[in-house]
């Protein structure tokens, strides 16, 4: 099994792990898909959310930096620093993560057309 194929195995049984409620064991292997495959987004996505839901937002808000340090053109990333930020009160934060991600998608929506 190929490096890849291990990160999306940890990644397919982290949610499962997180549809289950089991958050901590989630955790356990999104960051094990991570540490396989740094530039997994996707399982970045979903330790993020974790730590959202147990309102560990300094955890969620680092590994969502995470993601904009690998992708900065991330829509999903830039949107969940800004609820991330508003959760904790940071309205600038919060409002220039919102700008960035709005930005991205009108950029988006442009090159489709």
């Amino acid at each position: 099994m190929s490096v890849n194929e291990q990160a999306e195995s940890h990644y397919y049984a982290a949610l499962d792990l997180y549809a289950d409620g089991d958050h901590q064991r989630a955790i356990a292997e999104y960051q094990k898909a991570i540490d396989l495959d740094p530039t997994f987004t996707d399982a970045m996505h979903g330790l993020s959310r974790v730590h959202q839901d147990l309102d560990q937002l300094d955890e969620a808000i680092a590994v969502s930096n995470r993601i904009v340090a690998v992708d900065a053109n991330d829509i999903l990333a830039h949107t969940s620093l800004s609820i991330l930020y508003q959760k904790k009160g940071m309205v600038p934060e919060a409002e220039s993560e919102a700008n960035k991600a709005r930005i991205l998608g009108w950029t988006e929506q442009l090159k489709k057309k």
